[in-house]
């Protein structure tokens, strides 16, 4: 995982449930290679496609919430978001999350869509590129800080530290 990441910011609000990251149908499938193309169809249509590889995703409170299903996660993965900063996370979306090794980080912001956001991990720093505004967030306790190092506990279990 990169101490710094850097991207164009998209900008979600409060209470983004799984369904809206990606709705439930679209899970029908054995095929879950294109979920990226999907997501936030219903709110956004048409968004999957115009994300970038390492663009940041920046959201309200409670990101995540809804269904415990880590299709939300996987396809904002596959999508190319290399982080997702939220004010707050539902809790089994940040597990299933840091999981599969999606960064999330936990700081209220206010960083419009399309400015350029970067992320410092061993700082604690993210900042909006863009204005120059910078917010701090805390570093990630104990277990949590070597998950996000190994890319998550996927990776942390194939390395056989788990």
């Amino acid at each position: 995982m990169a101490a710094k990441i850097e991207g164009k910011a998209w900008k979600f609000g409060d209470d983004v449930d799984t369904d809206q990251i990606i709705p439930a149908e679209r899970l029908v499938s054995s095929n879950l290679d294109h979920l990226n193309d999907f997501i936030f169809e219903k709110v956004r249509p048409g968004f999957g496609p115009t994300v970038k590889k390492g663009d940041v995703l920046v959201a309200g409170k409670n990101f995540g919430c809804g269904s415990s299903r880590e299709h939300a996660p996987l396809s904002l993965m596959e999508a190319g978001f290399s982080v997702i900063i939220a004010e707050s996370f539902a809790r089994i979306f940040y597990r299933n999350s840091m999981n599969i090794g999606l960064l999330l980080v936990e700081c209220k912001t206010d960083i419009p869509e399309g400015d350029v956001v970067s992320v410092d991990i061993d700082k604690g720093v993210v900042k909006d590129v863009t204005s120059g505004r910078e917010w701090t967030f805390e570093k990630y306790p104990g277990f949590i800080g070597e998950l996000v190092k190994a890319g998550g506990l996927v990776n942390l279990v194939k390395e056989g530290k788990f």
